[in-house]
Parts: structure tokens; sequence; C-alpha cells
């Protein structure tokens, strides 16, 4: 399984102006833009950071997964969440060969924790020998920051702002993410149990 971003978050989608008025920087000195640069850094390391830990896709983007076989021959998990919509799914031989299935042998089970990509008939398509699936598909709460669910939000801020105090330590004890952040991305987290977890 390999889970490619294809689009990547514009610059202008970040919440620089909020992340300057949480670190309560300083303004109208002439250089407010100064530190634009290093500040986009951190918050994309902190929604970074957040996304691994929930899964769960904050601004919305273009993603591709490719798979070897389904886990399940009726439904397949997808790897993150939300999902808006499903754009293209193929199957690739091994000769590199691709063709495209048609949106009629397949629907789009949303989610909030495990969407599915599920078959409108019997089964699944048929993943050739050697060959693979992908699937091409939109995943995120929204293009903007205000989209997002507040608790989220303020997560990538905490998080963000702990990395810019910290950004000189090489240590363990005061770099590791903060329990405000784990706290309020608790409630985001997959709970997985047992050997059916994954379907």
């Amino acid at each position: 399984m390999m889970l490619i971003e294809e689009t990547t978050v514009p610059d202008a989608a970040l919440p620089v102006d909020e992340f300057k008025a949480h670190l309560r920087l300083g303004t109208s000195f002439g250089q407010d833009s100064a530190q634009d640069e290093v500040l986009s850094g951190f918050l994309r390391a902190a929604m970074a950071a957040v996304e691994a830990r929930t899964g769960k896709i904050l601004l919305r983007r273009a993603f591709g997964w490719s798979v070897t076989f389904w886990r399940d021959r009726d439904a397949q998990v997808l790897p993150v969440a939300p999902i808006s919509q499903l754009t293209r799914l193929s199957s690739i031989a091994r000769d590199g060969s691709e063709t495209e299935i048609p949106a009629s042998q397949y629907w789009l089970e949303r989610d909030s924790q495990r969407p599915r990509l599920r078959s409108a008939g019997a089964c699944l398509p048929t993943i050739p020998q050697g060959g693979s699936a992908v699937m091409e598909f939109e995943a995120g709460y929204g293009a903007v920051w205000n989209d997002l669910p507040a608790d989220l939000c303020q997560a990538v801020l905490l998080l963000a702002a702990h990395y810019y105090e910290y950004r000189n330590d090489t240590s363990l004890s005061g770099g590791c993410m903060p329990f405000g952040v784990t706290s309020l991305i608790e409630r985001y987290k997959v709970l997985r149990l047992g050997s059916g977890a994954l379907r």
C-alpha cells in the first residue's frame, strides 16, 4: 500500500496571521512578514503531525492510494478521512498498462472515521496478479482554515507554537507533543481492536 499526496496545501490557506496572534508576536515594525516563511514551516509540520496521529486530513487536497489486494472483496477501508469524493479508480497490470474502472461499479461510503470504497455489485473489481488498484480521491475538512473543527485548529496552533519555542532543543523531554495537543486530538483517533480492525 502506498499513499501519495498529489497536491499540497497552498501558502495562502495556512493561518499565519492567527499563528502570529497566538504567539503574541509584535507588529508594526516594518518587517511584519519577515518570519512568515519560518512560521509557515512550523504550521506545516504541526499539521503533518496531527494528521499522522489522527488519520484525519485537515485542509482539502488530492491523494492517490495504491493497493495490491483487497482486504475485503466487498469493501476497502480507505487510509484517511474525511473523504469528499472518489475521483478515479484504475487497475494496473504487471506490465504497467492501466484500465480505468467505470464509476458505476463502485461508490464511496462516507464516514468520519473509516470511509470505504464499496462495490456496486457482488464484489470489488479484480486486481490483476502482480498488479495493483489505484484510487484517486479528495480528502480534508475543507479548503480554508475556518472549515476545520475548532479543537483541531487549536491543536495545530498549540503544536506549532511548541515547535517554535523548542526549535533549538534536540532532547526528548521538552520537545515531545504536549498533553494539551494530545487531549485535543484524542477523539479523532481511530480505535483499532482485534484481527478485524482493518475492515
